[in-house]
Order: structure tokens, then C-alpha cells, then sequence
């Protein structure tokens, strides 16, 4: 049996609503096998969204119930650094603007945490600034931006598209092992979805794991993902093929909500 990078079962998850907790999440299974990109779609209001924010560890969050190991580790343990530190990326459906710190000084930050916990014992290297900017500025070049990208604020300034596409820029530079994509492609026009689309293609190997929420199937067929799965009332309804997101773009969801009798 192949490792698996994410492995959740019966998760159950609840947001403060008031005075009383609210449930979101109703038990949820998924196991992704490491290596593989799987796709999750499923109706708004399904708790697409707050099964990423739960993995990264956002606080407004509690998980009440379940268990889910990154890697074989029990992910709910560690804190939102320690996740990012272990190879856990969030790529925000709506990124933020942080004025004042540029892409390029954000990421080598984050490069050097990684190295710190990873490689302890690593000696700096002189030449790893040169090598970073090199490999920020291919990056930048893959998804068709210019390298005067990495000296702007992080997203300030940047349309949605190139918001999308610098959450690209950071996971080719960053590396890392399980990528969580909360609607990588709303907002995107057919080139940009195309342009995205070979990116994240071009990051599949067998250390690559990807889990990518989505309304829609055109950024799929360029993908061409392992597993999609359906969400509906806080559950995984049914996991299939490709042709499951095919079929779901020709006939909603009414159809398989009531196959499943959810609501």
C-alpha cells in the first residue's frame, strides 16, 4: 500500500455560532496517497473551505473529533509553523496584501525556516542568495511574470490572476511535500487557468502531493487529477475519476445529492 501524505478520518469540526458551536465538518474520511493530486468539489456551503483552514490550523476552527496525520505524523499536535515547517502549504483562494515586505524578501524567509528545521546542521552557503534569486526569477518566468515582481510588495497592487499566480511562484520555490489549493483557478481567465494549470503539472513528482477545491472542471482537464471527491453537509459523499468532475459540469449536483440522500 502507498504512503500516504494526508490520511483523515472522521473528522469533525465546529465554529463558535453565538453562544452555541456550530458543526461544519460531520466526520470526514479522505486519504490521499503520496505522489497523487486529488480534487475536492461539492456545492457552496459544503465545507470545501474549512477542511484546508482545519489542516493549516486556523484557530477559528476546533476540531472536536478525529484524526489526521501528515505524513504519518498526527498533524492536529503540531502548531501552524510546525505544519509549514513539515512540508504543508496553503494557496488562499483570496491572498493577502502585506505592505512593506516584498515577495522576495517573504520568501527567503520562509526558505531559511524550512532550512533550519530540515537541515540543522547546514552551513550557509555565500552563494545561496545568488541561487535563490535565480530560482525565484525562473519561477516568476514560468508563469509569465517579470522578475520585477519579486522586489514589489507581497500582492500589493497585483490583480486577482497575478495574486493566483505568485501563490504558484512561492510553492515552486518553497517546495512543498502537501499543497492544500482553495480555488486556485476562481478568478482566472482561460489563459491564466492554462498558464497555472502547467505549473503546478510541472511540480508533479513523487514528493509533490496536492489537495485543490474547485467549482470547476477546465483547470482539471489540464491537470488530469487522480481522485475527485464530492463534499456535500460536511461530508466526502463519493470519490471517483475524472469523469466524475465531467459529470458534474454537464449535471450539477442535484443529482448526486440526492443519490447520497444530503441536503
Amino acid at each position: 500500500m502507498p504512503e500516504l501524505a494526508l490520511d483523515i478520518r472522521d473528522l469533525r469540526v465546529s465554529i463558535e455560532d453565538g453562544e452555541n458551536e456550530k458543526e461544519i465538518l460531520k466526520g470526514i474520511d479522505l486519504a490521499i496517497p503520496a505522489g497523487e493530486i486529488h480534487v475536492i468539489m461539492g456545492p457552496n456551503g459544503s465545507g470545501k473551505s474549512t477542511l484546508a483552514q482545519t489542516l493549516m490550523g486556523h484557530p477559528k476552527y476546533k476540531v472536536t473529533s478525529g484524526e489526521v496525520r501528515l505524513l504519518g505524523e498526527d498533524l492536529l499536535a503540531l502548531k501552524v509553523y510546525e505544519r509549514a515547517r513539515k512540508g504543508l502549504f496553503l494557496a488562499y483562494q483570496y491572498p493577502v496584501e502585506v505592505p512593506g515586505v516584498t515577495l522576495a524578501h517573504f520568501l527567503w524567509n520562509a526558505h531559511q525556516a524550512k532550512l533550519q528545521a530540515t537541515q540543522p546542521e547546514a552551513k550557509k552557503d555565500p552563494k545561496a542568495v545568488l541561487a535563490f534569486r535565480k530560482r525565484l526569477n525562473s519561477a516568476l518566468e514560468t508563469l509569465k511574470m517579470g522578475p520585477d515582481f519579486s522586489t514589489r510588495h507581497l500582492n500589493v497592487g497585483a490583480s486577482g490572476g497575478e495574486k493566483k499566480r505568485i501563490e504558484i511562484a512561492q510553492m515552486e520555490v518553497l517546495e512543498p511535500k502537501v499543497v492544500l489549493m482553495d480555488e486556485i483557478d476562481s478568478g482566472l481567465d482561460i489563459d491564466s487557468t492554462k498558464v497555472v494549470a502547467q505549473a503546478i503539472h510541472a511540480m508533479k513528482k513523487p514528493g509533490f502531493t496536492a489537495l485543490i477545491i474547485t467549482h470547476y472542471p477546465r483547470i482539471l482537464e489540464y491537470l488530469q487529477p487522480d481522485r475527485v471527491h464530492v463534499m456535500a453537509s460536511g461530508k466526502v459523499l463519493c470519490s471517483r475519476g475524472m469523469e466524475l468532475a465531467r459529470e458534474l459540469e454537464q449535471k450539477g449536483y442535484d443529482w448526486i445529492l440526492k443519490e447520497y440522500n444530503a441536503s
